[in-house]
């Protein structure tokens, strides 16, 4: 795995004031997963009663712990249950000993937690193909257990990093009928970033009351629309999962709370966000707004091809106002587009317009938007009212660097 020798220009000041979820403690341990004398395995052991609903990668080589998740998400349990999640090994492309790596994880958790082991969630991201050596996992589980705390969140955002270079944790808290309800969620994600979700790990826990149903949907909305519109490099993982855990200590019942749900889908676009700017090499936040698509669908197809256009990154690299590529890259797409209805503007600077180079086109007002570390492109096509915002970063030498680099 590449060595990460500085943190992206991108990332926050600092790591967030996390608000203490009630229901949820943490602890995290040094395993050996990997690499000696790092955190590497992070626990959280939720209440009796914690709903819990999730969204994992669609990729036909997924990994044997999002399998394991898939099949238990959505039971309904009075039990506690916990997640478990290690980082410099993915356990995927690992056939019969990743099924059983992850069988042997999980009914050592529920051992030692005092849990059914069908309320044990697990989670692997590194290097894929190579067996995981669980035995170093199950060794530290019951100095986990017996070290969880309630403050430990930041701790747990850290230890299931592998070529992040921060640490990413996002959180909001809103009252509801005079009583307070927190989210606080943390998650991994730098490459192999694409929709059907990233090489991305994101765990969220709430104090709020809700069911199943209602928190799945929520969930799966909230998905469509923040981590499946980033790309770092258009490559899909094995391993992405996104777990949210209500522990509903709080006892505000928010199912159909219009409040709650915006303020998860912040936590979700946050994190979403962060991941981005933690892109391999990056230097520069992308957001690509499609306007007058013929559907939404297709905006988000016109979005991605732009987003996923080395040469379009690579231009934003450079600093380089080549509006042409954005020109190619909505040809391209597959999705409707008439040539002669097409506008183009990056940031405030309008660029393109009905086909032609805007009348009022200054190249120097283009390059100076683009020396920025927040580039906004926009497209309309004028032949519809779909829409879509997508979210990526540049492609510089950076990202080359890492990945070469990364099974060493």
């Amino acid at each position: 795995m590449a060595k990460i020798t500085s943190v992206s220009p991108l990332a926050p000041a600092e790591f967030p004031t996390l608000p203490i979820i009630d229901g949820v403690k943490f602890a995290t341990a040094a395993a050996g997963v990997k690499y000696e004398g790092r955190t590497d395995v992070m626990l959280a052991t939720l209440i009796p009663g914690t709903v819990v609903a999730g969204a994992f990668t669609r990729s036909a080589t997924r990994s044997a712990p999002v399998l394991d998740c898939q099949a238990k998400l959505g039971q309904t349990s009075d039990a506690p249950a916990a997640i478990l999640v290690n980082s410099g090994n993915s356990n995927a492309f690992t056939g019969k000993g990743g099924v059983a790596s992850v069988e042997a994880i999980t009914a050592a958790v529920a051992e030692v937690c005092g849990i059914p082991q069908s309320r044990v969630f697990t989670s692997s991201t590194g290097v894929i193909g190579e067996p995981l050596p669980h035995g170093r996992i199950t060794a530290v589980l019951q100095a986990l257990d017996d070290n969880t705390r309630s403050d430990g969140i930041a701790a747990a955002a850290k230890a299931i990093m592998t070529t992040d270079t921060f640490p990413k944790g996002a959180a909001a808290t809103i009252e509801i009928d005079g009583k307070k309800v927190s989210i606080s969620g943390i998650a991994k994600g730098s490459g192999m970033i694409a929709p059907d979700m990233a090489t991305m790990l994101v765990y969220i826990f709430t104090d709020a009351k809700i069911g199943q149903d209602a928190l799945q949907s929520l969930v799966s909305a909230s998905n469509e629309k923040t981590f499946n519109c980033i790309t770092v490099d258009s490559d899909t993982s094995t391993s992405d999962s996104l777990i949210v855990a209500a522990t509903g200590a709080s006892g505000v019942t928010v199912d159909d709370h219009s409040g709650f749900a915006d303020a998860l889908h912040g936590v979700m676009m946050n994190l979403a966000h962060q991941v981005v700017k933690d892109g391999e090499g990056a230097t520069k936040f992308v957001e690509i707004i499609i306007t007058g698509a013929a559907s939404d669908a297709d905006a988000k197809t016109h979005g991605m091809s732009i987003a996923n256009s080395p040469l379009i990154k690579t231009a934003i690299a450079g600093e380089d106002p080549n509006w042409g590529r954005v020109v190619m890259a909505v040809g391209k797409s597959g999705a409707a587009a008439d040539r002669d209805r097409l506008s183009i503007r990056f940031g405030e600077v309008e660029v393109a317009k009905d086909g032609w180079r805007s009348a009022d086109y200054s190249e120097d007002a283009a390059a100076s938007h683009m020396k920025g570390d927040n580039i906004v492109i926009g497209v309309d096509l004028g032949i519809g009212s779909g829409t879509a915002t997508v979210w990526t970063c540049d492609l510089t030498h950076g990202y080359i660097s890492i990945n070469a680099d990364y099974r060493s």
